[in-house]
């Protein structure tokens, strides 16, 4: 007879179910895993994304009020100025009582002086090509020029003297930016310029419509100083013509219309 006690066996349905518990835990691992990498995947770039808002925003910042890339969408100031290039323009360098000088490379609006309206376009499509042109990406707008200041308020720009040179305010202008081969111009003209305007004339006076060729319009082909958009003191691009706009003394020895030099 066996009289030896056994021990009585365990009821196992009350215990909690090993191996379901660890595979709940093993999934909600594996579930918080994927989530975190998710989140982890999705928050550089929403970083990314910010920051780059952020520069955009900047960098049309500096150029609505400092300096705005410009791209030259013509030869009419060859050589300084190729097709191609692009340029930074001054924004600030009137902003203080300053005021352009004979010499000087100016971008500006040639709304009323150059073109009597602005053509029509795409609201839409303006604003893009717009954001673009002041990066430097797209050509600027079609009212916009660059141009050299050949003649500022008060001067008497003629041509030409007897070798065929500029005249300012009685003194011929010996002209080292020109174009080679070029004329100083071959459209005689003798004015005086209004104040508070600018004469103005491309380096490459063969291909350049400027101030010339609105002699008999209204306003006479001078540009209000007041639509002057800056002074194109760089070239940024290409490299291989990074820096800044090569001097010119040609101005040097120019009177002032009262006689004293300007």
């Amino acid at each position: 007879m066996d009289t030896e006690a056994k021990p009585p066996e365990r009821d196992r349905s009350s215990e909690p179910a090993t191996g379901s518990e660890e595979g709940s835990r093993s999934s909600r691992i594996r579930g918080s895993s994927r989530t975190t990498s998710r989140a982890g995947v999705s928050t550089p770039w929403r970083r990314v994304a910010a920051v780059g808002a952020v520069c955009s925003v900047f960098v049309l910042l500096l150029s609505a009020f400092v300096v705005r890339p410009y791209l030259i969408p013509s030869g009419s100031m060859e050589p300084t100025l190729r097709v191609g290039d692009r340029v930074l323009v001054n924004k600030l360098a009137y902003r203080f009582g300053s005021a352009p000088r004979r010499g000087d490379v100016v971008v500006f609006d040639g709304t009323g002086s150059f073109v009597r309206e602005p053509p029509p376009q795409n609201p839409v499509t303006g604003l893009l090509r717009g954001a673009a042109a002041s990066l430097g990406l797209a050509e600027p707008a079609e009212t916009d020029y660059v141009k050299r200041v050949v003649g500022v308020g008060g001067d008497r720009v003629v041509c030409c003297d007897r070798r065929g040179r500029i005249e300012v305010n009685g003194g011929p202008v010996t002209e080292d930016y020109l174009y080679p081969g070029d004329e100083p111009s071959r459209v005689r003209f003798d004015i005086v310029v209004p104040d508070g305007t600018l004469w103005v004339m491309g380096d490459h006076r063969a291909r350049s419509r400027d101030s010339r060729d609105h002699l008999g319009e209204p306003g006479g082909g001078m540009v209000p100083v007041d639509m002057v958009i800056g002074r194109v003191d760089w070239i940024g691009w290409p490299l291989g013509r990074l820096g800044g706009l090569p001097d010119s003394a040609a101005f040097d020895g120019v009177r002032a219309p009262g006689g004293a030099h300007g």
